[in-house]
């Protein structure tokens, strides 16, 4: 018997507790018959202001994501996504690579969504992009991470903006006039900017921004709602997320 609401797809969500951005973002990029199901990674609201912060940090959603996978299967989606970032990122092109295939072992076999690919891709729908910049929450050795991906996949970061949020839950707390200057901090000289951390509220500025910059801006949360339902077959498009989300 069909979902009645998720009749087209039942999205599980995994994502840190402390996150409260990737909820409302996907809820706001959720077309008809497609139902969105939230399951938390439980992790502290750790203070985070050295690199050794943020590994424990890191650390803790480690812990926490494959009990988090496992409640979310229970209501067997048609597919998961990875509401988190940077554990996407890291080790370049060959640790998600390497994730992705632990996540499908997970699951047994049904479709995984991640940040980091889905970012990649929503870059390719664009075409013609070499030179970019990017915007994180993180601490610096989150930006390594982020950057040997984007470099693992061939492309040249020009600029990179670390906004080092002191705790995961004060990521979300980010003003929009923050995140409005780190886009236009990184845009010199770049064919698109991207934005990583998925807890940074971003999705609606980078439509303002790309507007405004005429250039690609690419949030993360909007890339990847988006790359799972394309990936699902669902070709909805949706204005006020930019071009991605309105034409690809």
């Amino acid at each position: 018997m069909t979902d009645s609401l998720g009749h087209r797809m039942k999205f599980a969500v995994v994502a840190p507790s402390t996150n409260t951005s990737v909820q409302p973002e996907y809820e706001d990029m959720r077309p008809r018959g497609v139902t969105n199901h939230f399951s938390r990674i439980s992790i502290p609201d750790t203070k985070v202001a050295t690199d050794d912060e943020f590994m424990i940090m890191l650390n803790n959603i480690r812990e926490s994501t494959m009990d988090a996978v496992d409640v979310s299967m229970s209501m067997e989606p048609g597919c998961v996504i990875m509401g988190m970032s940077a554990e996407t990122f890291w080790d370049g092109a060959e640790g998600a690579d390497r994730l992705h295939k632990k996540m499908l072992e997970r699951t047994g076999g049904i479709p995984v969504i991640m940040g980091s690919t889905a970012v990649d891709a929503a870059i390719k729908s664009y075409g013609n992009i070499k030179k970019i910049g990017i915007i994180t929450p993180y601490m610096p050795v989150g930006d390594a991470n982020v950057q040997r991906f984007f470099e693992d996949q061939g492309y040249e970061v020009v600029n990179l903006k670390g906004l080092k949020s002191p705790s995961p839950m004060m990521i979300a707390h980010e003003s929009q006039q923050t995140l409005k200057r780190a886009a236009i901090e990184v845009s010199e000289g770049v064919d698109a900017i991207i934005q990583c951390g998925t807890n940074l509220a971003f999705a609606h500025v980078a439509a303002i921004a790309e507007f405004w910059l005429e250039k690609p801006v690419i949030a993360i949360n909007t890339a990847t709602y988006w790359h799972a339902l394309r990936s699902m077959g669902i070709p909805d498009q949706k204005d006020g997320f930019g071009r991605l989300l309105s034409e690809f």
